[in-house]
């Protein structure tokens, strides 16, 4: 009896401790484009923390993770894009202050199905012909983009409404975050456009370049020409130096993380980002993104050490054509 009693108490205490050492944990949600990125540095980061630190990492889009993050639901939010007035004002209104660090640069790739065997190349003015809103239930056939170009019908796939991705494409393309054409298969998970594309010879789409690295035996990535000669001449592709240069536009972005600086203050957060900034270049290199210069790195961590609160773009979202180095250097 008196051994059944002390194995019952050893377990209550098992139990307690359990509780009171449970590692803490950090939440993550938002970009799918940011998302192979964070999940990388996550993975490298718990195994250095040897069980001291749990790391979640969701993907509700860019705008789902920001409904989250000034929610007070996570302590990070991935985005793909800078964060919206109606985001900040969210954030406003329940007391979150952020820190805004950007991880990467991505250009955003188009991409059609491999046997399609008429597209080359589009230019700006193609793409925004297709995407428009004044293009829905209009623009539907190929050879309405080009002359010569198929009798057959365009199928769009892309970045859904809560996407960073969308809100910089249709900034892009068509002039203004938001507008675009509505009828087209969205979806903020980026390997349902891939499956999409790569299933339909007659398909178009657009997502991060990291994607279509992962998944090139399934899509044909298409050259953009801006028809712009200072950006560079004729039609371009989303590759690390055309990027860098800022010559592939104007499908080239920073992607980033925003921090609460409530969370920030935790020391496991304050460890996560630090390893974030130290190894992040690399690792976004692994997962098929552009690594930021080494500068910029360490710009960002400066900002997140004297926890400097609010955006560079002043809170007004997707912005093209800009060097994230540039903006850091300024503050």
């Amino acid at each position: 009896m008196k051994s059944l009693i002390a194995i019952i108490i050893m377990a209550f205490i098992v139990c307690i401790s359990a509780k009171t050492y449970a590692a803490p944990v950090i939440k993550i949600d938002g970009s799918s484009t940011v998302y192979p990125i964070t999940e990388a540095v996550a993975e490298e980061f718990q195994k250095i923390e040897k069980g001291k630190t749990k790391v979640t990492v969701g993907i509700s889009g860019t705008g789902g993770g920001f409904k989250k993050f000034c929610n007070g639901e996570t302590d990070i939010s991935d985005a793909s894009r800078p964060i919206k007035p109606s985001e900040v004002d969210l954030c406003k209104k329940n007391n979150i202050e952020y820190i805004e660090l950007p991880v990467a640069y991505d250009g955003l790739a188009v991409m059609v199905n491999p046997k399609n065997n008429w597209v080359d190349y589009l230019t700006v003015k193609e793409l925004k012909k297709m995407w428009e809103p004044a293009a829905q239930g209009k623009t539907t056939k190929w050879n309405q983009i080009r002359p010569n170009w198929p009798d057959k019908e365009l199928h769009l796939f892309g970045a859904g409404v809560d996407s960073g991705t969308f809100d910089y494409f249709t900034e892009a393309i068509n002039g203004k975050g938001g507008a675009s054409r509505g009828d087209f298969t969205a979806s903020e998970d980026d390997n349902v456009l891939v499956q999409g594309i790569a299933t339909d010879t007659l398909a178009l789409g657009f997502f991060g370049v990291a994607y279509y690295d992962h998944n090139k035996d399934r899509l044909k990535l298409v050259p953009i020409d801006d028809e712009n000669d200072a950006n560079g001449k004729g039609p371009i592709l989303p590759e690390y130096e055309h990027v860098v240069k800022g010559t592939y536009q104007p499908l080239a972005r920073p992607i980033f993380i925003y921090v609460s600086k409530k969370s920030a203050d935790r020391p496991e957060v304050k460890r996560f980002i630090e390893f974030y900034m130290k190894e992040g270049g690399k690792l976004s290199k692994e997962v098929g993104y552009i690594a930021l210069p080494d500068k910029a790195y360490g710009l960002a961590l400066k900002r997140m050490e004297k926890r400097v609160i609010g955006s560079v773009f002043g809170g007004h979202g997707a912005q093209v054509g800009v060097k994230i180095e540039d903006l850091l250097q300024k503050e």
